[in-house]
């Protein structure tokens, strides 16, 4: 295959690129080099610098094109109103321009990064009243340290369950409301051209080369920069929020998968996938293991804190991209955790 990536220099763009040099696959790499992501670094050779946004900009880099793997976008949590342009333009319209541009090249085929984040919160399950849709938990509930969500017609803690692909969208940020709208728009854009695309849905994404105490780091990144200046990994709420970690080399195999399936898909097939370890391990436990991985001896601070717009708990059931794609993770948390513990990392 002959593969445009976006985000191409990013810590899952440069895992996707070696994975598909590795398997034969020629690459077309280009990356805007955000600073907020990437700092002063310049493009690592290969990679062209280019502003998904810029309708002018893909001049013949489509030409020839199997696939384009869709990696570009601006990541975080998006806590603040003022983030809104930034995830609008960076994600949303440049998402837009870019299908315009395949569509006028006559390349139908994408797979595009999505995530977790675009459930909202996960699935729950009340024992007597069966699954329920909760609403944002409350300020002061929070406030008084009461962290679980709980049933709407009872008023007793939920249980968590598996999300599954149908799940309904309920993006709770300005991230995960623009990671919403690429699907909204690759899906349209499916229909409209007559083309074909594959959404991944990541989770807790973490490995080698992970950048270091930016807005694009990941818990784990963040646990392991707090064990390195010799502090105790703050971990928030009670530390009992349930989550998946996939390690980044399963994800850049989920990503070739895909690839390989949508190019042999027929015109208007659109499907989404959750990349998911299969292993669900809570905040607290995330921190210890990466202690462990250190030989800190620090235990994680559990400070009750909260952030607005953070989910309690988000597992995903891996199952149809096991069924459909022959994908299933390689790395388990415990294994690949404790050894990110001392794994290179980007400044």
């Amino acid at each position: 295959m002959r593969v445009l990536l976006t985000g191409a220099a990013g810590f899952i763009g440069g895992a996707i690129g070696t994975a598909l040099v590795e398997g034969g696959h020629e690459v077309v790499g280009v990356d805007l080099m955000l600073p907020q992501a990437h700092g002063s670094a310049e493009a690592p050779e290969g990679v062209l610098v280019r502003d998904v946004r810029e309708a002018g900009g893909w001049g013949d880099l489509l030409e020839g094109v199997d696939v384009v793997c869709h990696q570009a976008a601006v990541v975080g949590a998006g806590v603040k109103v003022a983030d809104l342009p930034d995830y609008a333009s960076h994600n949303d319209l440049g998402t837009a321009v870019l299908l315009a541009a395949m569509h006028e090249a006559g390349v139908g085929r994408m797979v595009v990064a999505s995530s977790m984040v675009v459930y909202g919160e996960g699935r729950y399950l009340c024992a007597e009243h069966g699954r329920q849709a909760p609403p944002p938990r409350a300020v002061a509930a929070l406030d008084a340290g009461d962290f679980d969500v709980k049933c709407g017609v009872c008023g007793r803690s939920l249980e968590w369950a598996l999300v599954d692909e149908t799940a309904p969208l309920d993006p709770r940020g300005a991230y995960a409301a623009s990671k919403a709208a690429q699907e909204y728009y690759v899906a349209s854009w499916v229909r409209q051209a007559g083309a074909a695309a594959i959404g991944l849905r990541y989770h807790n994404v973490y490995g080698p080369h992970m950048p270091r105490d930016t807005p694009y780091s990941g818990v784990a990144a963040m646990f392991r920069s707090s064990l390195e200046r010799g502090e105790a990994p703050n971990v928030y709420e009670d530390g009992a929020q349930m989550r998946d970690f996939v390690h980044v080399a399963d994800v850049a195999r989920a990503n070739v998968a895909a690839m390989e399936a949508v190019v042999a898909a027929d015109a208007g097939h659109w499907a989404t996938y959750n990349v998911a370890s299969g292993h669900p391990v809570a905040i607290r436990d995330v921190a210890e293991m990466v202690a462990t991985g250190t030989a800190s001896g620090l235990a994680p601070n559990v400070t009750g804190q909260y952030r607005l717009g953070d989910v309690r708990h988000v597992v995903a059931s891996p199952e149809r991209a096991r069924t459909e794609l022959g994908f299933s993770a390689q790395v388990l948390p415990e294994d690949g955790l404790r050894e990110f513990a001392t794994a290179p990392l980007r400044a």
